[in-house]
């Protein structure tokens, strides 16, 4: 009972909850994978950015600009404290988690990579952590190899122990939670293997920082990225942590002002960390609003996030699995997952039964999810992909099930 009490508390905090949609239903939104709608708290904190303190930043000495300036800057500092990370230095704010990623690899990749060395990733990653080690070792004669997946979901680890072997791996690149399978990836496992080799490790958050506690002290890697959308804060912002003895050897990916300490006409050094990475104006006040979507997931606490998707998951797995024709990917292992599951359902193709699910008020995904690899070792065009966060409820999940079931009626099945 309490559990529901908070949920309608936490609902009534999202004015996009009250939409009615298709055919005057109520709305359903089921993408949150793709992107967390957004509680009233962010929205008014941008608002009220534009509407009493607008200004660029670490400029100006007016009363504005230090009010912006000291807003910012305090959203560098809770992003610190949520992932445990020691010194704000190594905090870099970017425009998304892709951003962070190609920044690495732009910047650290093409300082250290070179002819003959191999990179590793996953077969579920999404393409922000394939497509840009690929540039970068077509670029630099190296070799991209790839962890497989198993038929539950899980990557076969025992294939890292053969890249690693070689001596020549200089990066894994990992994401800590598949967007597509919500598969948990055992990073204590990768860690513990990357570190006897002596070599670097990047993760992608991007997916498991919404949905769960992440340590960054006791995760123990060398880079990781994330995006404030994926947990209700808005659109244009990320976070890059790397190791500051790796930071502080980095070039800047991006020249311009506020990264600089003096320009001449031939030569120019460079700012303190982290606005040594930190050119141009940046995205000021959704960075602000960000700071309000950590103050809402730090008033619920991780642990509620986390318990309140294993009950929606659990509870929608049960239901999806007694319909017939409809096959799941992944583990069923609850504690292995995070609130995602893609599907297929008979042969309906995955974009037609969304548009049915559509008309229903309920929003899911359908494609291959920016995971064709994976798409690939499924055998799969494409699957259809449900996806849970804080204000979702069993009832919704009822919706779902009934939508599906019209669409049996619909083809037949």
């Amino acid at each position: 009972m309490q559990t529901a009490i908070s949920i309608e508390k936490i609902r009534a905090d999202f004015p996009i909850l009250k939409r009615k949609v298709r055919n005057d239903k109520q709305l359903v939104y089921f993408d949150n994978a793709a992107t967390a709608q957004k509680p009233i708290q962010v929205i008014n904190a941008i608002s009220d950015f534009y509407t009493n303190h607008n200004s660029n930043i670490h400029r100006a000495v007016h009363a504005l600009a230090e009010e912006a300036t000291e807003a910012y800057e305090m959203t560098r500092d809770k992003v610190a404290k949520f992932l445990n990370i020691l010194d704000r230095q190594e905090i870099i704010f970017v425009r998304g988690t892709t951003e962070a990623i190609n920044l690495v690899a732009y910047t650290w990749g093409r300082q250290n990579v070179k002819a003959g060395d191999i990179i590793v990733t996953t077969e579920y990653e999404h393409h922000s952590n394939i497509v840009p080690w690929q540039l970068l070792t077509q670029e630099k004669g190296a070799k991209l190899e790839y962890i497989g997946v198993n038929d539950d979901g899980e990557l076969l680890l025992d294939q890292l122990d053969t890249y690693l072997a070689t001596g020549k791996v200089k990066l894994v690149a990992i994401s800590q939670m598949s967007n597509v399978l919500g598969t948990i990836t055992d990073m204590p496992a990768v860690m513990q293997k990357c570190k006897k080799a002596g070599v670097r490790v990047l993760v992608d958050g991007a997916q498991s920082v919404p949905h769960m506690k992440v340590d960054l002290q006791n995760l123990g890697c060398d880079f990781f990225a994330f995006s404030a959308h994926k947990m209700l804060g808005p659109t244009g912002v990320g976070v890059l942590w790397v190791r500051k003895e790796l930071l502080e050897q980095m070039i800047p990916f991006h020249g311009g002002g506020d990264m600089i300490r003096e320009v001449h006409k031939y030569e120019t050094t460079w700012n303190d960390l982290p606005y040594k990475f930190e050119a141009g104006t940046p995205n000021i006040a959704d960075v602000i609003g960000f700071s309000a979507a950590l103050d809402y997931l730090n008033n619920l606490g991780m642990d509620f996030v986390r318990n309140h998707e294993i009950e929606i998951t659990k509870y929608a797995l049960e239901k999806m699995s007694a319909i017939k024709g409809l096959k799941i990917y992944g583990t069923k292992d609850i504690s292995k997952r995070g609130g995602v599951i893609s599907f297929n359902f008979a042969d309906i193709h995955p974009h037609d039964l969304a548009t049915i699910i559509d008309e229903e008020g309920v929003a899911i995904r359908s494609g291959h999810h920016c995971a064709q690899v994976l798409m690939e070792r499924l055998d799969v065009a494409a699957t259809s992909r449900a996806s849970f966060y804080i204000y979702n409820t069993k009832e919704e999940v009822d919706v779902l099930i009934k939508s599906l079931e019209k669409a049996a009626r619909l083809f037949k099945l």
